[in-house]
């Protein structure tokens, strides 16, 4: 009985504690989010321009509003989970003297003391649960799918931004991001400041651009400089820096066959890692910015290839994360998505902070993408690329673009 009252003390001092952060922390979002709302663009003329406004510091009354209201809520909590405690301990007494009158047995141990009840699959009779069976084929065959044999390894950078694995992340501004939530574009070569000036008119406020990467089919880029980000940034625009590095060894554009990943794909995923944060410095990238690995279509069915993709792209992935970076991810959704899904089902490390997925021709959201669960690569960790290969013109400027709707990190330049 005193170790339950114990226990409940904790849970409560734990949940008070863990309120008080969340409050905290809710203050230290304020003035990290653009947003730009707009209606979806047309594909052949000048639409209302809808300026991304950027807010500022939260007023220091509404703070202290919020300061008396969540502590008021965290004791009404409180409360709460002290009954709730209560009543466990109840039910855990309760069970506790059932488990004694009909006299369980012991769970089995391996040689090393370790319970082996969890992995216990039969059922009363000695006959194994068919479910339980099925259900563990079914993980054995999504992990093999996904490329992995029980890789869980753990992700512990000095300057790491976030966990490495990406179901029910926090909202990346925990950890210094910042969020664009609007409409965006993404084009072979970075356009001029004046172009970017005139298509202001337009409904778009975020820009992909190609920064680096041996697989760019632009690898020119004079336009890529600091002054640049910095005159893009005070027009209004903010960034998606994309990085085409090796691609993977089954993908399906020959054109890209030329500079597929090797013979050590977690090596050569954390050299090209580290040439992407180079990079993304001599660009003006600041620490906290995303930088997206953008991996072409590929026959993820293939389990060999399948596997040195994901090493590669896991080693990428650590490599920018451990140093400061959030690495996110481009793909088509039936390819790279899909795999990368299976990968976060699995409970693979090393992936992606945010997802970018290219499904054409549907609905522009970045909800209901049908190969990703509602929980995966949220809140704001998305980016839905609706439209490809389109030509738009506005303020006079004529650009060949894709189309993305936006939820997600962006780069960050001053």
């Amino acid at each position: 009985m005193d170790r339950l009252k114990t226990i409940r003390r904790r849970k409560i001092t734990g949940f008070t504690v863990g309120l008080l952060a969340v409050v905290a922390a809710g203050a230290g979002l304020a003035g990290q989010t653009v947003f730009a709302g707009a209606p979806q663009p047309g594909s052949t003329h000048a639409s209302a321009a809808t300026p991304a406004v950027a807010a500022s510091s939260a007023d220091p009354s509404t703070v202290a509003r919020l300061a008396l209201t969540s502590a008021a809520a965290a004791a009404v909590a409180a409360e709460s989970m002290a009954t709730q405690a209560a009543t466990a301990a109840q039910a855990a007494k309760a069970a506790s003297a059932a488990k004694a009158a009909k006299g369980a047995r012991a769970p089995k141990t391996t040689a090393d003391g370790k319970s082996t009840k969890a992995q216990d699959t039969t059922d009363a009779k000695g006959a194994e649960d068919p479910r339980n069976a099925k259900a563990g084929k079914e993980e054995k065959e999504e992990r093999e799918t996904a490329g992995v044999k029980g890789e869980r390894d753990a992700m512990t950078g000095p300057r790491a931004v976030g966990p490495a694995i990406p179901a029910a992340l926090p909202d990346p501004r925990v950890h210094g991001a910042r969020i664009f939530r609007g409409w965006g574009i993404d084009t072979c070569h970075a356009p001029s400041l004046a172009t970017l000036r005139a298509w202001r008119s337009s409904p778009y406020r975020v820009i992909g651009v190609y920064f680096g990467g041996r697989g760019r089919a632009c690898p020119s880029q004079p336009r890529l400089t600091r002054s640049w980000a910095l005159g893009a940034e005070d027009l209004g625009w903010r960034l998606l820096p994309v990085y085409v590095g090796s691609q993977s060894p089954c993908v399906r554009n020959s054109a890209k066959m030329g500079v597929r990943i090797g013979a050590h794909p977690w090596e050569q995923g954390r050299n090209e890692g580290r040439d992407a944060v180079r990079r993304a410095e001599a660009f003006g990238l600041r620490q906290r910015s995303a930088l997206y690995l953008d991996m072409e279509a590929y026959d993820h069915t293939r389990r060999a290839c399948a596997r040195a993709t994901l090493s590669f792209i896991r080693g990428w992935n650590r490599e920018v994360r451990d140093s400061g970076y959030f690495p996110g991810f481009y793909s088509s959704a039936e390819s790279g998505v899909r795999h990368l899904e299976q990968a976060r089902r699995a409970g693979v490390r090393d992936l992606p902070s945010a997802m970018w997925f290219a499904r054409w021709r549907v609905k522009a959201t970045v909800f209901g993408e049908p190969v990703l669960r509602p929980n995966a690569w949220q809140p704001h960790r998305r980016i839905h690329q609706y439209a490809g290969n389109v030509s738009e013109k506005h303020g006079g400027k004529r650009l060949s673009i894709d189309r993305n709707r936006v939820d997600a990190p962006v780069a960050i330049v001053r």
